[in-house]
Parts: C-alpha cells; structure tokens; sequence
C-alpha cells in the first residue's frame, strides 16, 4: 500500500480526505539507528519507502555505530545528530540518583538535544513525533503540541525483574534492583504521556499493561513486532564450515553476556564430548572481559565488532541461542532464520514468536538438551536443510518491516484524527 491509497479502517472511520497523504514525521532516537539498532533503522527505511517525509534528530552515544548514517540521511527529509559524551551520561545518573527518575530514563538527557526539538518545531510543521525507547522518553518533554507515538520497544521493568535473579554478574543483578521501583512506577505513567504506547511482543504488552491499571490500554497499548531485511539477511551462496556453531548480539549486554557463558560452559563441554571439532564464534560489538577470556580456548572464537555479520551466519552451521532471560524479540533468531541457518534455542528466546518447534526452529530448555539438538543438526543435512528452510519462510511470512510499517502508518493517522476531533470539539 502506497501514499494515496484508500484507508477506509482509518481515514474514512475519523473523518479524514477520501485520500491518504504522506506524514511529515519528527523521528527523536536515544541512539543512532543501525544494522545493530535494527527497530528504527528498518521502520524509517520502511516508512521512507512508502513516501513519508522524516525528520531524524537523534543522540550519539560512547562509542555508537555510525554506519547507517548515509542510508539515513538517504531516506530522511533530514538528519541531525547531537553527541552524548560520557561525562554527560554518568552526570545525568549522578543527578537522578536522590529522585524518582530511572536511570535508564536519565541516561540520554540532554540541553543540547532538547533545544534541537524546539528549533526543529519553531522551524517546520509536524503532524506526528515518534519517541524511541525508555531512553529517549525525557527527551518527548521537549515536544510541543503535536500527538506523540512512543516505541517502548520492550518493558524494562519486566527486563529488570528477570535480571535482577538471572543476570550473569552481581553488578548487573544490583543494577537491576536498584532501578526496578522506578522503572515500574516511571512505565505505569506512560499512558498518561502519549497517545500510544508501542512494544515488540505481547509478553512486553502485558507487562506494562499492568502497571498502567485503571487506565484505558485497549486500543493505545500496540504490539508492534520487529521484522527481518529480508533481502539483506538473505541466504548467501557459500559454503558453510563444518561443526560451528554462532552465537551474535551487542556483547556488552547483560542477557546476551549470560548466554554466551552458558553456552561456552555449559552447552559446548557436552557437545565436544561427541563432536570434539566442532568450534564455537560469539559475534558481536563490546565483548565483556569475561567472554573474551573465553577466546583462551582454541575451539572459541570472540570476534568483538565486525563491519557485516552476515557472513558468519551464512557460514556457521548452527546458530545458538540459549537465552536464560530477556524481553521482547530476539533479533538474532530472526536474522539467522532469514539467513536459513537452523537455530537451536531456549524458550525463552522465543516467546514473541509463532514459530513452530520441530519444524522453524529447534528448541530445548536444558545445557543437554541444547546440546543434543546441536548435535543432531550438525550430524544430519537433511535435518539441517529442512529447518533452515523452514526458518526463512516462517520469517518471510511473518516478519516483514514493510507490514510492519503498514500498521504504523494507520496509527499515525490514528493519533493525528484524534488529535483534531479533541481540538475542534473544544
């Protein structure tokens, strides 16, 4: 569906033209988005495509990726960035620390970006802003008077609960306890704040359905699930090694640093019992000092940030995702799935998805049940085959940006109807 396409769920049902016209869109992100922060990259990339006009002001972090800066500012109408030193971040913590501010919520705050959302709308017309994360939520108090979509992505009060028994160090465990309280109270007010709330998977939905009780949550609490490049993360034409297994994600990360320990030390010791060959590569940008100690085994390769991931997943045999905890949807999953690698994971790694066991995907809930899965992939081709193939088309059915960005448009236009029948009924 293009710009000019007839909505008759949406346009005609508030009282809108017969023709739909393309959104001018302020895009405010935490972060730069990329082929690491894969949500926004891909909904702006996808929203461009279907002829919306968008303004990208977002924050750079320590340390961000900046290589999806010239495909952004290829898509956008424009593209400012606002750099977010360190000395700011551990400032900002230090300043919340007395009050009831998370500080995931405190961490991006900046004067610096705050000005840019006011210059910004002083300077241009906006019919819709779109807030990325918990992160970026401070920042929405710059806007002023144009109805607001948030993008919670996940709920990190439900994040926080789960690490605060499960995270991999006890400085991640501590971190989590101490930012819980307000991080729940702090999402219970969302509601309160914009004219919707996005989050990736029904779990997440859940979540902060209940802690906005009493609050009407039907129609303004929206699961909007991640999708796949398809033709980026596409099967590639190469060989793929013999016994290696992969293991990708930003390795700074506490739930994905749990799994990659489990999985060195705890799913690997039974798989070489049978398969001594076979290797291990975790592939991802930030490795903790803990995962790269793991690189002292000969059998296991810690390759910190790689300019394109794709060929690690074209070339394992398996892809490994043994999550012990976490919200939301795994990227990862999906990009190897879409890569026809066959993945082997907790359940916990896929909560969000409708992907079938046994047939997308293999799934098993212990180190020796993971690792006999392992194994009976890296034994058996026609195994092999069968579930790569029916992992990139379970993600071709039902992770496409495209439908994604579809469902997004309609809840643009959903927002700004309501915001005008409020306004002319005053």
């Amino acid at each position: 569906m293009h710009p000019g396409t007839h909505l008759p769920d949406t346009a005609d049902r508030l009282g809108e033209s017969i023709f739909v016209k393309p959104l001018r869109v302020l895009f405010i992100s935490p972060y730069l988005p990329s082929l690491i922060r894969v949500r926004p990259y891909n909904l702006i990339k996808a929203l461009a495509q279907r002829g919306h006009q968008i303004t990208l002001l977002a924050l750079e972090p320590p340390g961000e990726d900046t290589g999806g800066l010239d495909s952004l500012r290829a898509w956008c109408r424009r593209v400012q960035t606002v750099p977010l030193p360190r000395w700011r971040t551990l400032w900002n913590g230090l300043r919340v620390l007395p009050g009831q501010t998370p500080f995931q919520a405190a961490y991006s705050w900046s004067p610096e970006m705050t000005a840019l959302i006011r210059q910004t709308q002083a300077e241009e017309t906006f019919d819709v802003v779109h807030v990325e994360h918990l992160r970026g939520a401070e920042l929405s108090r710059a806007v002023n008077g144009v109805p607001t979509v948030f993008d919670s992505v996940d709920s990190i009060t439900l994040l926080f609960e789960r690490a605060r028994h499960s995270g991999p160090t006890w400085r991640s465990r501590l971190l989590a306890r101490l930012d819980l309280a307000r991080t729940r109270r702090y999402e219970g007010r969302l509601l309160e704040r914009y004219s919707r709330v996005l989050v990736t998977s029904p779990q997440d939905r859940e979540a902060l359905a209940e802690l906005s009780t009493g609050q009407d949550v039907d129609g303004r609490l929206v699961v909007l699930p991640n999708g796949v490049d398809l033709d980026y993360f596409a099967p590639l034409d190469v060989s793929r090694d013999p016994a290696t297994l992969v293991f990708s994600g930003k390795m700074s990360y506490h739930a994905n640093v749990a799994a990659a320990l489990d999985l060195a030390t705890q799913v690997m010791p039974h798989v070489w019992r049978q398969l001594p060959d076979a290797r291990l590569t975790i592939v991802g940008k930030d490795p903790t000092a803990e995962l790269l100690a793991l690189a002292s085994d000969p059998r296991i390769t810690v390759t910190g940030t790689v300019p394109d991931l794709r060929p690690y997943l074209a070339r394992a045999t398996v892809a490994v995702s043994p999550m012990r905890y976490g919200v939301g949807i795994q990227n990862k999953v999906l990009e190897a799935m879409a890569m026809a690698t066959p993945v082997v994971s907790t359940p916990q790694a896929i909560t969000a998805l409708q992907a079938q066991p046994g047939r997308d995907l293999l799934v098993a809930d212990t180190p020796q049940a993971l690792a006999e899965a392992v194994v009976a992939l890296l034994t058996d081709g026609t195994l092999r085959h069968r579930v790569g193939q029916a992992g990139r088309r379970y993600v071709e059915t039902h992770h496409n940006w495209s439908v994604a960005a579809e469902k997004l448009e309609a809840l643009y236009r959903e927002v700004i109807a309501e915001a005008r029948q409020t306004a002319d009924s005053k």
